[in-house]
């Protein structure tokens, strides 16, 4: 472990060539591989980052006990990659090379040595999940309905082809034919129904070619696949007051979480705060005012930009708005929305007395801006130079908060 902390040092510092060399290796010596992944440069770049995060994660929980399950979970999650053991045999060789050479002198026969069989306990570990799990790579489900809002928000309703196993406030991650290769994880917005049917709420992002494709091409009729249900923001009955504070489309698990309760009701009384960039982008607000017309123990405050306003004063009414709420220490603060937004609200939080371990929210991956940068994704150079915290990324989605 000493010899692989201190060699991945070595490595850090040339992370962006170490992981381009990688790819470079992979698909120069098994060209059959690349069609495994995604075609754009843009969706490469992402792919990059997830992989030299989690190899810096492994490397900081190699004396963790949550490190195996980690592994199992993302050897799991990786059956809808199509990834076999001819494929770890092929990484682990491309990965030795990559690290050796972004090492230079500092490589030797130890270090090496320790990589090897780091990597064989790593892929023995991935491929033990793989088979053992009893679910299967992915889910085909058919879309049955389209529900367009505006240009840019759209829910789906699914039917899988078999049973999809999930607890409200999950999300699924989805793959289109209509864009190859590429995954990407959205919110499932209903408690478990009868008749197996699955509400996914997406906002189309600029610029971010599945989630076009899911608004603005996909029809009734279309088959997606689905990997396994992911996340920890699950509803915790904890006999203690409860606020939901969702943005945008981070409505969806709340509302999945809510519909649930509906059923089962709480001991104690829920606030919901429901935050958005104007009025328009309220897309659910009439089940919402059904919900608070109907539910003695739902309080509901929607927050919106004033009229002719930016969109950013939400963010500062939603301030006014937690600090005029008092009980803070006292709650469960379930957070949902954009990576930035739960960060932001979290700080906000613990500042007026909620407890760390009371919000619960689910892990962001890597991103965030630089000072240049505006709203464009980081690329790998300035992610690396200018980490966000958690630096790491979970791409199984399945991870305990803790991780």
């Amino acid at each position: 472990m000493r010899i692989l902390k201190s060699s991945f040092a070595v490595v850090e510092r040339r992370a962006e060539h170490a992981v381009k060399f990688f790819y470079s290796h992979l698909f120069w010596h098994n060209p059959g591989v690349r069609e495994l992944f995604p075609a754009s440069f843009e969706d490469m770049e992402r792919q990059r980052d997830r992989l030299f995060a989690a190899l810096t994660h492994v490397i900081a929980h190699l004396e963790n006990e949550t490190l195996v399950p980690y592994l199992r979970d993302l050897g799991r999650d990786h059956r809808k990659f199509l990834a076999g053991p001819e494929h770890y045999a092929a990484v682990g060789t491309s990965l030795i090379a990559a690290l050796a050479e972004a090492s230079g002198s500092a490589w030797h026969p130890q270090a090496e040595k320790a990589w090897s069989e780091a990597y064989q306990v790593i892929a023995d570990a991935m491929m033990a999940g793989a088979a053992d799990s009893e679910d299967p790579p992915w889910w085909d489900a058919e879309v049955v309905r389209h529900l367009l809002y505006g240009q840019d928000i759209g829910v789906l309703t699914l039917r899988p082809h078999a049973p999809f196993p999930h607890l409200p406030g999950q999300y699924a991650s989805v793959s289109s034919d209509r864009v190859p290769t590429t995954w990407r994880t959205y919110s499932l917005g209903n408690a478990p129904r009868a008749d197996g049917t699955l509400d996914l709420h997406v906002s189309r992002i600029e610029g971010g070619r599945l989630s076009t494709a899911l608004i603005r091409e996909t029809q009734p009729g279309d088959v997606l696949r689905l990997g396994a249900a992911g996340g920890q923001m699950t509803f915790r009955r904890e006999d203690r007051p409860v606020s939901f504070i969702a943005a945008g489309t981070g409505w969806a698990p709340v509302r999945a979480m809510l519909e649930d309760l509906a059923d089962h009701p709480p001991d104690q009384d829920v606030r919901l705060f429901v935050v958005a960039r104007d009025a328009a982008h309220l897309y659910d607000r009439p089940l919402i005012d059904e919900y608070a017309a109907s539910l003695a123990w739902l309080s509901v405050t929607y927050i919106t930009p004033a009229p002719g306003q930016h969109r950013n004063q939400a963010t500062d009414r939603l301030a006014t708005a937690l600090s005029n709420r008092g009980l803070w220490p006292d709650q469960d603060v379930y957070l949902s929305g954009p990576p930035q937004f739960i960060r932001e609200t979290s700080e906000l939080l613990e500042g007026l007395g909620a407890l760390p371990d009371r919000i619960f929210h689910d892990s962001v991956p890597a991103g965030g801006k630089g000072p240049d940068q505006g709203n464009r994704p980081m690329g790998f150079g300035e992610w690396f130079l200018n980490r966000p915290d958690p630096h790491w990324h979970n791409p199984s989605g399945r991870a305990p908060r803790g991780y």
